[in-house]
């Protein structure tokens, strides 16, 4: 949209909401809120935990700034209420938002795409698992590591699938790979550098991600240029065969010089410290740059 007609606009940052991924997104949203204000935007905070509906007619938002994370918001379910109501907003659509959400979907896009990705299994309660450890069991429609285990024994399948099962009822088991974990941001159809991502535990999971001095990033990422070019057109790939728009973080692990995605993050932690402004970071922007430029996407899909 038009820098200048979005100055005239009342810009409503959709945060907080109702997945468990609730006090992420008030962080993220709090940061967002913060940087359009400085940025001079007629902007308000607009927790999406209710109400949702009167919220925005009651505030009369021109534009919606989705910072929402995990289900109700990066499922593309706020995506269709946001169309059905004409009101723009940035980030993917309805389809790639909901496809990119749930694992288990994007593993069957991946694979029949040819994008590389470890082997897997899709599984319900009560099924059995053929996998041979080590591998990482997850839900298929949570974000952040949320109820994810890795099985080196396969006597602690049970348990693990047991953690999942409580927050979906669908669970994706995928192979482990031991090689660096990376993640390659694009943002409105743009590919920034390669972050490494080093969790001192060896695993990326919740505790790591969200405590302090728990995980080293580097950026850019310690690995052949070769072998980022192909992680930057990996990202690429997913961005356009998943028809995603906005910001989205495409996560990846390294096995023998070659990418393979692991998750799409259609709605990425945005604040000051997140993944995707290192990124941006390491070209010389700006928070408030970046959180312009998405905004600048905003838009009806449909």
């Amino acid at each position: 949209m038009d820098r200048n007609g979005l100055k005239k606009t009342k810009i409503g940052v959709l945060l907080g909401g109702r997945s468990s991924e609730r006090e992420i997104s008030l962080k993220s949203g709090a940061a967002v809120l913060d940087s359009l204000v400085r940025s001079g935007y007629d902007t308000v905070a607009i927790d999406a935990k209710d109400r949702l509906i009167e919220k925005l007619k009651k505030e009369k938002v021109g534009v919606a700034f989705i910072v929402l994370h995990g289900r109700w918001g990066e499922d593309g379910t706020v995506q269709g209420l946001l169309e059905m109501m004409g009101i723009p907003y940035t980030g993917s659509g309805v389809l790639g938002s909901s496809a990119a959400m749930d694992k288990a979907v994007m593993k069957y896009i991946l694979e029949a795409t040819g994008i590389p990705t470890p082997a897997y299994v899709i599984a319900g309660a009560g099924e059995r698992i053929a996998m041979k450890p080590p591998f990482v069991v997850k839900p298929a429609n949570e974000g952040s590591t949320i109820g994810i285990s890795m099985v080196h024994r396969r006597k602690d399948t049970a348990a693990a699938m047991e953690l999942a099962l409580r927050y979906d009822r669908k669970i994706v088991v995928e192979e482990f790979v031991s090689g660096q974990e990376i993640t390659v941001a694009v943002v409105n159809g743009r590919a920034l550098p390669v972050v490494e991502v080093r969790p001192l535990s060896g695993f990326y999971d919740f505790e790591s991600k969200y405590t302090k001095g728990r995980t080293e990033y580097i950026v850019p990422a310690q690995i052949s240029r070769k072998a980022a070019k192909k992680a930057q057109a990996i990202a690429m790939d997913v961005y356009r065969r998943f028809d995603l728009s906005g910001c989205v973080r495409t996560d990846m692990l390294m096995r023998d010089g070659l990418p393979l995605v692991i998750d799409i993050n259609t709605s990425p932690g945005m604040t000051e410290t997140s993944l995707v402004p290192k990124a941006w970071a390491c070209e010389g922007g700006t928070f408030d740059e970046l959180v312009g430029e998405i905004l600048g996407g905003a838009s009806l899909k449909i």
